[in-house]
């Protein structure tokens, strides 16, 4: 695709992402308050908060099934009317648990609209600008959930929680409009004429790049989750405020958004374990470092370092991904490699959880930093194996080295 520019799809794609993003990130700050405020109990309350979560994990399945069935722009348009649904059902709901089925909804749409979104990405660039483009498709939804509870603050100020959820309705409805104005770019929905299988037929084919790759995967998002959950958790066993950690988690998200983009230049030009690797190994010695920082200073430190890793490390989910991905088969087989990410980022607070039951946290954090860097060693054996640069080396090679 000569002359291809990531501006041709900077609106049909990265419009509605960012605007979806920006909904669920005036919303999340303001669930466990709007539960309590219900009448919902403090452990009731917390849990809420992770059911966005849980419906897009019960989700990523079902979703390749929808894509493949009604196509990525009509599964697009599903999935933000559906969300917009959902808030407006949060603003209105009188009980937790109707609130907690609100969620589970948005959760469930969430999937949807972010498997739409990835599948329909990978086909219309061109290889050699995927991870480019894939890296600000993961960026432009953390700016959204960075600026999302901004504008939720100020709608909530005026006009109370209700404001924070008509933000995210806001971002939902603003979502589709984007997605029935803007044009598409020519190829984003010329399929390949190839047999259809089904979403279990196409996982089983490809077992072995889930048990491969896949497991790499889901040890990024273990050690993601794994790192939301440590940084206030050991701020808490410090003894600091509220008030810190929310400073060091402000100052963290900003450095992440700086790298995005260049991280997305590094792996096209020259391959996808220079930022897979890096990317783990600092998430890894950041929590291998955690339980030695006894201040604000030090936990900020930590806290920056593992941002430089996930912040590089913001599109090598998708990335892999989409590299790995079979062309006629593509939506079904993200939905099991979604299914791979959204397991680690469930497992990895769980862990957390199981391992303080018994133990330390810094035991949980040490034994989660030794986890991930083992991974990144996992990683280094085989992303060059699915990295299309690696495969086009292969391929020529082969072709110089054939008969003359």
């Amino acid at each position: 695709m000569p002359g291809f520019s990531l501006w041709r799809i900077a609106v049909p794609a990265f419009g509605p992402t960012v605007l979806n993003a920006v909904g669920q990130g005036a919303v999340l700050p303001v669930v466990a308050l709007s539960a309590l405020q219900l009448g919902a109990s403090v452990g009731f309350a917390a849990f809420l908060v992770g059911v966005l979560g849980i419906g897009q994990f019960a989700g990523s399945l079902p979703a390749g099934a929808l894509v493949v069935r009604i196509g990525e722009r009509r599964a697009l348009l599903v999935a933000a009317v559906v969300s917009a649904l959902a808030w407006c059902a949060a603003m209105v709901v009188r009980t937790p648990w109707l609130l907690g089925f609100a969620l589970l909804v948005a959760g469930l749409a969430g999937a949807v609209f972010s498997l739409a979104r990835q599948s329909y990405v990978t086909e219309v660039v061109p290889v050699e600008l995927r991870a480019r483009a894939l890296s600000t498709l993961g960026g432009v939804s953390r700016i959204g959930l960075f600026v999302g509870p901004f504008l939720g603050a100020f709608a909530g100020h005026h006009w109370g929680m209700t404001g924070a959820y008509g933000v995210g309705v806001a971002g939902s409805v603003g979502a589709v409009v984007v997605l029935l104005t803007a044009g598409e770019p020519q190829g984003a929905h010329a399929p390949l004429q190839v047999e259809r299988l089904s979403l279990k037929q196409v996982l089983w084919d490809h077992r072995r790049t889930f048990l491969t790759l896949g497991t790499g995967v889901f040890v990024i998002a273990v050690a993601r989750a794994a790192r939301t959950s440590l940084i206030p958790l050991w701020g808490e066993h410090l003894g600091l405020s509220a008030t810190d950690t929310s400073i060091v988690f402000g100052i963290t998200n900003g450095i992440e958004m700086l790298l995005f983009y260049p991280a997305g230049v590094v792996m096209d030009r020259l391959g996808r374990v220079w930022i897979a690797v890096p990317a783990t190994v600092l998430l890894g010695l950041g929590m291998l470092t955690l339980p030695i920082s006894t201040t604000f200073a030090g936990l900020l430190a930590v806290g920056l370092l593992m941002a430089v890793g996930n912040g590089l490390g913001s599109g090598i989910v998708k990335t892999l991904g989409a590299d790995a991905a079979p062309p006629g088969h593509r939506a079904q087989f993200l939905a099991g490699w979604t299914f791979c990410a959204e397991f680690g980022s469930v497992i990895g607070p769980i862990l957390i959880g199981a391992i303080t039951l018994a133990f330390p946290l810094a035991a949980a954090s040490l034994t989660l930093g030794a986890l991930t860097l083992t991974g990144s060693t996992w990683l280094a054996r085989w992303v060059p194996t699915f990295d299309p640069r690696h495969a086009k080396r292969a391929t020529s090679s082969g072709a110089s080295s054939g008969p003359t």
